[in-house]
């Protein structure tokens, strides 16, 4: 296993070397967004519930008896497990925040209120700390002490209304948007509040909520929405707006086309030899073409199954047509662009097992990431109490 002393080292300087971010995450959404901070640099410490640590450690699939999902969330930090209701563990939380430039905190909104450390107690006792919290509806509105999962955020924002096939019933997006989408904003903000700090030597509360970024992310959802009057549903994996931009069938498979332009078009209809297409009305304009994307569709699928896809792949990125395999996650990882950005990575059991996970794409090219293997619980205990017993 990695067990390096100092979690900051790498082949370089990292962004946020210097800082120290107390981690009182659980699961995804939190997690996410102090393994970011970690990636660059970060001192991490993440405090357990003692016995237990976090739930994810109880979550499959599982390495040598460990956790998947926890190790693909967890590298690059420290653990101390303590119990906030105890005095003596408190007093040793408490000696973690003096030291510390960060908090980020994902329990339901009001309990850090119910432990005495709600924002208004720590900022009149550690003035410079910046303050995260994720929650699924945020610290204010009539839902803000509700309990929620990725699933739930999914279904209020509209997500799952326009995810899946069209005619299909209600869908999920295929991995948990609703946690990495507010553990994203979590980073963006915390790294605001910081820059924030240092104009003014004051840290501030940062309130994620994972429905406001889910809605955030509808982007052409709501736009259209407000643009038309009309109610955006699931369309499959076409654009609502641009076509032919799809998954198409060639010979031996499927690949993505994605056509932005009425020049690009023209330029797909020559090197399809099916220059007819570009003449007939049905398809002259971007407007037209989306009206019309069912029979455009075929008459494509038509010409594109006389040749594998590798031609086709071949022949339209050459002439500066966007395409891309359609590929499953088996694929993905054996793929040379990603071994080439480095965004794949290992981490370790603590028996020395490993597992593959990715990598950190804002150090893509840059070397492994993974400076430290995610923490056993309560693995840095004795490195932490000599670190604030230190004067």
């Amino acid at each position: 296993m990695r067990t390096a002393e100092d979690t900051n080292t790498a082949a370089g300087p990292l962004p946020l070397a210097g800082l120290t971010v107390i981690d009182l995450t659980r699961v995804l959404a939190g997690p996410v967004c102090t393994q970011m901070l970690a990636d660059l640099g970060a001192r991490v410490i993440k405090v357990e519930q003692p016995g237990r640590g976090d739930d994810a450690r109880a979550v499959g699939p599982f390495v040598d008896g460990v956790s998947a999902y926890f190790m693909s969330v967890n590298r690059n930090k420290e653990s101390i497990a303590l119990d906030l209701k105890d005095a003596y563990d408190r007093a040793i939380f408490e000696r973690l925040l003096a030291r510390a430039d960060v908090l980020v905190e994902n329990y339901r909104p009001g309990t850090m209120e119910k432990l005495g450390y709600g924002w208004d107690v720590l900022h009149a006792r550690f003035p410079r700390l910046v303050f995260t919290s994720v929650s699924g509806f945020g610290q204010t509105g009539p839902y803000s002490g509700f309990p929620a999962y990725d699933m739930v955020v999914q279904a209020m924002s509209g997500m799952m209304s326009v995810t899946g096939q069209e005619g299909g019933g209600p869908c999920r997006v295929g991995v948990s948007i609703g946690d990495l989408g507010a553990g994203l904003y979590a980073v963006i903000g915390t790294q605001s509040a910081l820059m924030q700090r240092a104009s003014t030597g004051q840290g501030s509360r940062v309130d994620v909520s994972m429905l406001d970024c889910q809605v955030a992310l509808l982007e052409n959802a709501v736009a259209r929405y407000g643009a038309e009057g009309r109610v955006p549903g699931p369309i499959g994996s076409r654009h609502p707006s641009m076509a032919p931009f799809d998954v198409f069938r060639a010979q031996d498979g499927w690949f993505v086309i994605a056509v932005g332009s009425d020049a690009a078009f023209a330029t797909l209809c020559t090197l399809l030899e099916s220059p007819a297409l570009a003449q007939d009305e049905r398809f002259a304009t971007s407007r037209a073409r989306v009206a019309h994307h069912a029979p455009l569709k075929a008459l494509l699928e038509e010409r594109l199954a006389a040749r594998p896809r590798a031609h086709w792949l071949q022949l339209l990125a050459d002439h500066g047509i966007p395409c891309g395999e359609y590929q499953t996650v088996a694929e993905v990882v054996r793929h040379p662009q990603i071994a080439a950005r480095g965004m794949l990575t290992q981490v370790r059991t603590p028996c020395g097992t490993p597992l593959q996970v990715s990598g950190n794409p804002l150090r893509a090219g840059q070397g492994d990431v993974v400076r430290r293997d995610p923490p056993a619980l309560d693995a840095d205990r004795e490195r932490i109490l000599r670190d604030i017993a230190a004067p």
